[in-house]
Parts: C-alpha cells; sequence; structure tokens
C-alpha cells in the first residue's frame, strides 16, 4: 500500500469515476484500474463495485475511513516539516458572521496578508453559533464569534466588546423617538435573525424576561440582509452595534436606545483544543491577539 493508491481510492469516492479520478491525478484510467486492483489484492477483498456509477462497497467504505486519517497524518507531517522553515506560511480557514466578515475583517485581514503574504486565508461566512461547532468539529481553524459561554474543547480569547441596538429607517415611526422602553416592542414589526444565531437567542431571553411576544415580520440568517430590510422601512430591528456604523455615517438608519438592550457581549477568537497549529495559524492568532480593541471597533 502507497499514498497514492489511497488518494487514488479517496478521488474514485468523490467523482464516482474511474477516469473522472485519473483526469484529477493526472493518470490514465488504466493507472487508476491496476492501483485500486493493487490495493484489493494486498487486502484480498473487493473494495469498488464497478459498475455505473461507481461506488464503494460496504469493505470499501470502513478501508476509506481509515485511509482518510492516514493522509490527514501525512498532510499534517508535510506542514509541521514546512513549519521547520523560517517564514510563516501555511493555510488559515477561518469561520466568522457575515458582520464580523465585512466590518471587522478586512483591517485585520489587510495588515496580516501585507505582512505574511505567503499565508492564504479562506473564509466561511456562518451563524454565531455554527462557528463553535465548526472549529470543534474541525471543518474551520480559527473562529471569530460572540463568547456566550466556556467550552472546554476549544481556547477562546477575548477581542473585543459589542452590544445590540434597536435600528429603524429615518421614515419609520420610532425615528421621531430618542429612546424607548422594551416593553413598547411587542406593537412594533420586527425584523428578525434565524433562531439558530446568538442575536436572536439574546433578544428572545430578553423578551421572555419582560413578557413580550414579539410581532415577527420576517426572519433572515444575516444581519447584512436584516439592514437592507430595515433600510427599506419594512420593519424595526436589533442587530449588532459594531454593524451599523456605515448606516449611521449614511444616514440610512437610526438607533433607538433600549436599555435593556445595552449588554456588553465578549467578541473573541477560539480554535480547537490539542490541535496542532501551523506557523500560518499561530502567527495569525498571535498578532489578533495581540491587537489593541480600538483595531477592531473603529468605524475607519
Amino acid at each position: 500500500m502507497n499514498i497514492s493508491q489511497l488518494e487514488t481510492l479517496l478521488t474514485i469516492s468523490k467523482t464516482m469515476s474511474f477516469r473522472k479520478a485519473g483526469e484529477l491525478l493526472n493518470l490514465t484510467q488504466p493507472a487508476v484500474s491496476a492501483q485500486i486492483k493493487s490495493l484489493e489484492d494486498e487486502y484480498k477483498t473487493i473494495l469498488v463495485d464497478r459498475n455505473q456509477p461507481v461506488t464503494l462497497t460496504d469493505n470499501g467504505k470502513v478501508f476509506l475511513e481509515h485511509a482518510e486519517k492516514i493522509l490527514a497524518i501525512v498532510e499534517e507531517l508535510k506542514q509541521r516539516l514546512t513549519d521547520l522553515n523560517q517564514t510563516p506560511q501555511g493555510h488559515i480557514v477561518l469561520g466568522t458572521t457575515s458582520s464580523i466578515a465585512i466590518q471587522i475583517l478586512p483591517r485585520v485581514l489587510s495588515y496580516f496578508q501585507d505582512q505574511f503574504p505567503l499565508i492564504k486565508t479562506t473564509i466561511y461566512s456562518m451563524p454565531s453559533v455554527q462557528v463553535m461547532s465548526s472549529v470543534e468539529n474541525g471543518s474551520v481553524d480559527i473562529g471569530i464569534t460572540y463568547l456566550t459561554e466556556k467550552n472546554p474543547n476549544v481556547h477562546s480569547s477575548v477581542l473585543y466588546y459589542d452590544s445590540f441596538v434597536l435600528v429603524v429607517s429615518p421614515h419609520h415611526p420610532l425615528s421621531e423617538l430618542s429612546v424607548t422602553q422594551v416593553e413598547a416592542l411587542k406593537d412594533v414589526p420586527l425584523i428578525m435573525l434565524t433562531s439558530d444565531t446568538l442575536g436572536r437567542k439574546f433578544l428572545d431571553s430578553i423578551f421572555r424576561k419582560h413578557n413580550i411576544q414579539p410581532t415577527v415580520l420576517m426572519e433572515l440568517s444575516s444581519s447584512e440582509e436584516i439592514k437592507r430590510m430595515v433600510e427599506i422601512n419594512l420593519g424595526a430591528a436589533v442587530v449588532s452595534k459594531l454593524s451599523i456604523a456605515n448606516e449611521l455615517k449614511l444616514g440610512t438608519l437610526k438607533i433607538v436606545k433600549v436599555n435593556e438592550l445595552e449588554i456588553a457581549h465578549p467578541v473573541g477568537v477560539v480554535y480547537k483544543s490539542g490541535r496542532y497549529l501551523n506557523s500560518a495559524i499561530q502567527q495569525f492568532l498571535n498578532d489578533l491577539k495581540g491587537m489593541p480593541e480600538h483595531h477592531f471597533i473603529s468605524s475607519e
């Protein structure tokens, strides 16, 4: 058994074709067949059902599970050897919310990539509660999200603090007010985040505490989408205060103060406990933790 055979089996499982696997691996179809046949002979079992579309047998699926682990170990070995080089390099997969990705990361990443051009960054935007689980299951290397509770499987470090605010269009009836009571929101049609977001969970807890049954006009998964709906005066909304700096500057949104919402929420960086951190991830974490809070919350 060799690494190329395992890579071939993995590629076949994804493409469901000997021909397509060969194209991706730059191998002829007979070479692909020969590699699989060699594995099957060595382990005295059939790994691939060659009917169209090509699929793995039950034995092949079990074999693939272990092959993926072996390939992951080999990839980590390559990365560790690369890290012996003095120049930080590698690939970072970052998970965060759409608001943080738009408002915070451009400043952070522009500095970081100027300093370390050999480091590639991929950013996935997702609901806030999904960031932590994605870090925990290894689908992202680093997360930036609201820190609501301790998780023994991840390391976390606070970067800055945010809060949630009620926003309306300048044409909304509430725009004439500078402050209102939370009880008044029961009569206001609201555009809300979906229930799998931390912002929604926070707002629901406030409503429960004050026995308020909100009028939910619509639910959206992103604060950016919500802001656009509020700007065209479809309803009011509660969103991250730091996410609306540009809209406040342009005058397309107005804050109406609600004392009960003015709670500071820590936003931080998280990464999985016990995982190997390549030089790219280590450098990014060091730089991120070393940045002053105003670097994140500045509206410039």
